[in-house]
């Protein structure tokens, strides 16, 4: 079958990622979604191509991927919504910023992001990584209207879900290339995990440095 043979060409990384993502099935593509609306560095700029991927060779479905993506991404960020109206948005970037992974100046960032741009922000900071996942704190934090937020983070979500799923369906169509190129994606996806690494440690260690200058003080 043209669908087994497909996912097999996928070797290194991408290929255990994608008979991952086949294992878990597409509301596991949703709980992925969740999660990386929850914590930034779960890339859904790669795992929702490889569900797209999938569906092209049949063995999921397209217009669930799309919902239960679409519905993941939503849930978390209602989550992050009612923890910005439950505890007021200095609270919330407190808590949150101590979370592994988490940094209070990203949240600053989110928050002035909404404060210049408004409701809009919502809407927009879904095609942007970190905005996207953090946006909702400050959109809880000011009480913007449910219905509007879910309305835009809903739309917003599925567009750009749907354009990560599309990429991946394209892939799919070219399955016969997919041997060829497969180990270019694989460093693609060495360099996007180094670079994460990179970018943690990095930040782990400027915090380090913060707090201890503000002990010696």
């Amino acid at each position: 079958m043209m669908s087994a043979s497909a996912v097999d060409d996928l070797t290194g990384i991408a290929g255990f990622a994608a008979r991952g993502i086949d294992a878990m099935g597409e509301w596991g593509v949703g709980l992925l979604t969740l999660a990386e609306t929850i914590i930034p560095p779960i890339p859904s700029e790669v795992i929702l191509p490889l569900a797209g991927f999938l569906t092209k060779q049949g063995t999921m479905s397209l217009g669930l991927v799309f919902v239960a993506s679409t519905l993941g991404a939503y849930a978390g960020a209602l989550l992050l919504y009612w923890l910005g109206a439950r505890l007021g948005l200095e609270r919330a970037i407190s808590g949150l910023s101590r979370l592994p992974l988490m940094d209070r100046e990203d949240f600053e960032k989110a928050a002035d992001w909404f404060q210049r741009h408004g409701k809009s922000a919502v809407f927009f900071g879904r095609f942007f990584p970190g905005v996207r996942s953090l946006i909702s704190v400050p959109a809880g934090a000011g009480r913007m209207n449910l219905a509007t937020f879910s309305v835009f983070t809903i739309a917003g979500s599925g567009l750009w879900n749907g354009v990560l799923i599309g990429l991946g369906v394209l892939l799919g169509a070219q399955y016969r290339l997919i041997e060829e190129y497969s180990k270019y994606f694989n460093y693609a996806v060495y360099a996007a995990i180094a670079a994460t690494v990179a970018w943690l440690s990095v930040r782990a260690y400027r915090r380090q440095r913060e707090r201890v200058g503000q002990n010696g003080r």
